[in-house]
């Protein structure tokens, strides 16, 4: 049963994002916001496919402490929804992207559109310098700097090395940092198409304040981010 579902989801989901780029080519020659906002549109439908195709229902929690304004945000990252769920909740989304994704056949085209902040990881310390300068750009425009600190997607339970691009952008922004936990991997896998029926949870944890020393910041990320998903997952 749940390959069934998971292979008509597939198929749906395929439609959909078609139907969807074709619709929003135009947007190329549009201002900003109004890719990001049919990109949402997407997330939304992608997410209404999923509670009746797959039996995998989203939801978020802790949106009391969900900046409106601009903000940096730091999130657990185990699959591919990650980058649209969380569309649905902020007000001006930025992501941070590396740059291998942006080479990717009109999907790169659209996240370049809507903002996206494009990381190349090879580049060294002249690449963090233009993350921190890209993302005060995006502050400045009262958006939400979204970033994944372990870089990639890891398997439910797994923590990887959380990379320097969130600490300099802490750092040199100089203003707090949200943390987002979320269960997501035990549903939507990193990697296959089958999607796993329960609760995807997306849950904003308390911003940790701004000012503390690098050490000590990337130690309270991990501490906030980590427990919290893998409370998540025992649900």
């Amino acid at each position: 049963m749940i390959l069934a579902r998971s292979l008509i989801f597939a198929a749906l989901f395929y439609l959909w994002s078609t139907v969807l780029a074709i619709i929003m080519l135009p947007l190329l020659l549009a201002p900003r916001r109004w890719m990001l906002a049919m990109a949402t549109f997407w997330a939304a439908g992608v997410r209404a496919l999923l509670a009746p195709v797959c039996g995998v229902r989203v939801e978020f929690r802790g949106l009391e402490h969900l900046p409106t304004g601009a903000a940096l945000i730091a999130g657990k990252h185990n699959c591919m929804f990650d980058t649209m769920g969380p569309l649905l909740v902020l007000t001006d989304a930025c992501y941070v992207m590396r740059k291998e994704l942006t080479r990717i056949p009109v999907y790169g085209a659209f996240t370049m559109k809507a903002g996206t902040i494009v990381v190349d990881r090879e580049g060294g310390a002249g690449a963090l310098r233009k993350l921190v300068a890209d993302a005060r750009k995006a502050i400045f425009e009262r958006r939400q700097v979204f970033i994944f600190p372990e870089g990639s997607r890891m398997a439910p339970g797994e923590t990887g090395a959380y990379k320097p691009g969130i600490a300099a952008l802490y750092r040199d922004l100089g203003m707090a940092c949200t943390p987002m936990a979320t269960n997501s991997g035990a549903h939507w896998p990193a990697h296959g198409f089958i999607r796993r029926p329960g609760l995807i949870v997306y849950e904003f944890l308390p911003p940790i304040p701004e000012g503390m020393h690098r050490a000590e910041f990337m130690r309270t990320l991990k501490e906030r981010i980590e427990p919290a998903s893998l409370a998540l997952l025992k649900e």
